[in-house]
């Protein structure tokens, strides 16, 4: 199976996709496929996080006993997130180009650091900690429901 880092980081770029492609169909004011983008984007990247809060990150933690450490820099980061993600949401519902592509640029920036420091910090460290374990661990976030 593959590592935690190279999971994970895969599912990073999908969701990189579905935002380009919502960004996208804003930035030419197809508003019926920016919201249908943005709303498979906004799934896409709960169940990322999803997979992150109740899987990965309280596995890293007991293995490692690190509670305060990388895993709640990252919690706190999809709580940043999921603010500018309703704040789009809100905007493509009203068919607002400006405040949309606002959020998006804003959103673009924090996940693009934000995933660097999981994909080079904290999934390595987690592939490590977490080696004997990981085969069981990638099939329980794959199988979280949506």
């Amino acid at each position: 199976m593959n590592s935690i880092k190279e999971y994970m980081g895969n599912d990073h770029r999908a969701c990189d996709e579905l935002f380009a492609a919502a960004e996208d169909a804003a930035a030419k004011n197809d508003w019926d496929r920016a919201r249908d983008q943005f709303g498979r984007f906004h799934a896409a990247t709960l169940h990322h996080f999803k997979m992150e809060e109740e899987a990965l990150f309280p596995a890293f933690e007991n293995r490692t006993g690190m509670r305060m450490g990388p895993t709640e820099v990252m919690r706190g980061e999809h709580v940043q997130m999921r603010d500018l993600m309703q704040q789009m949401a809100d905007a493509a519902r009203a068919g607002n180009g400006d405040a949309y592509l606002g959020y998006s640029e804003t959103l673009n920036m924090l996940m693009q650091q934000h995933n660097m420091k999981e994909e080079n910090v904290l999934y390595p460290m987690a592939d490590q900690a977490l080696a004997a374990e990981r085969d069981a661990l990638l099939l329980a976030m794959q199988a979280l429901p949506d």
